[in-house]
């Protein structure tokens, strides 16, 4: 079978298409022939040798996946042969054949498109996790989302409107801000040209009460002093490359929380409880209630130059690779 693989470290265009053994499928376990991978910022940070987990080369990159159910092990009884399914790994998706514990697997509604149904379980599991789990987030809040345009934060904008929240996009154009507007958020920031802190302030009369950051980098202290009393800080990821080091005394006037969002963990850990969200988040993309934006569909072949347009802020949404 076709699988996109990094063999050294040196980042996306290092990446090529080899041909290479059919996986071996065990008990507890299911064979899905994917149809579509999504591409997430993780994809880039690990064919630099940057993400948290560190896979030996060469391997796939690659954290979620739609397509059919070829074969299941002994034990698993959600789905069978020929269902249409999701799925989210830690990494190894960009496969043609792809074999992974059952737990990671929802059935993908007839509704959604085997693109779609690729390009939405990370970002919007991830983002339902940090809003819901981690910064219970609640209606009538206000809702700062950094990398706004992004596909995480895209998700943010598309659930914290949906749960009530008044969102507030930064991004880094007047463009991407229209595009965050188009996706629930009601007020925008473009940090290319404006304070961040400043425009905060007045946009929320009082702060922000929840911070969702998958940035990083320099606009995370001045994101921080823009918080509400009792605000909650979500550290998502760190995109821009730099991790923040924020000095730990604006938290006391604040009286606020900085909250760490490990999806990836929590879904090793608390696998039913993933699955129930997974499903929900489904079941809303098929009822219209999510709109998963693709900017692109693009072949394996060109897989890296996938990364190199998610790596350089050239994406809108996600990016989607097809066998």
């Amino acid at each position: 079978m076709r699988a996109v693989r990094i063999h050294h470290l040196s980042g996306p265009s290092a990446l090529v298409v080899d041909e290479v053994s059919e996986p071996t499928l065990r008990a507890g376990e299911v064979l899905i022939h994917v149809k579509a991978c999504g591409v997430n910022f993780p994809d880039v940070l690990l064919t630099r040798g940057l993400y948290q987990f560190k896979p030996t080369p060469p391997f796939s990159p690659g954290g979620e996946a739609a397509g059919v159910v070829a074969a299941v092990g002994g034990g698993v009884t959600h789905v069978a042969p020929g269902d249409r399914v999701a799925v989210t790994v830690l990494h190894g998706a960009f496969v043609e054949q792809l074999v992974v514990p059952a737990p990671a697997v929802v059935k993908l509604p007839d509704a959604v498109s085997f693109e779609v149904g690729a390009a939405t379980l990370l970002t919007y599991a991830t983002t339902y996790h940090a809003l819901v789990d981690r910064a219970a987030l609640q209606a009538g809040e206000k809702l700062l989302v950094l990398g706004a345009a992004g596909g995480v934060g895209i998700a943010a904008c598309e659930l914290g409107a949906m749960l009530g929240a008044r969102v507030i996009a930064a991004a880094s154009s007047a463009e991407k801000i229209a595009f965050c507007r188009e996706h629930g958020a009601a007020d925008g920031i473009d940090y290319s040209h404006e304070d961040l802190k400043e425009r905060v302030k007045q946009l929320t009369g009082g702060g922000a009460d929840v911070i969702y950051d998958p940035v990083g980098g320099a606009l995370a202290e001045p994101a921080l002093r823009a918080i509400a009393w009792q605000g909650r800080y979500l550290v998502v990821g760190f995109a821009s490359g730099e991790i923040p080091k924020i000095p730990l005394n604006l938290t006391l006037p604040k009286g606020c929380q900085i909250v760490g969002v490990f999806w990836g963990l929590f879904a090793m850990r608390e696998p039913a409880k993933n699955h129930a969200h997974a499903a929900q988040i489904l079941a809303w993309v098929a009822d219209g209630k999510l709109r998963p934006a693709i900017d692109d569909v693009l072949p394996f072949s060109a897989a890296g130059e996938a990364l190199l347009r998610l790596e350089s802020r050239q994406v809108k949404g996600k990016l989607v690779l097809v066998p």
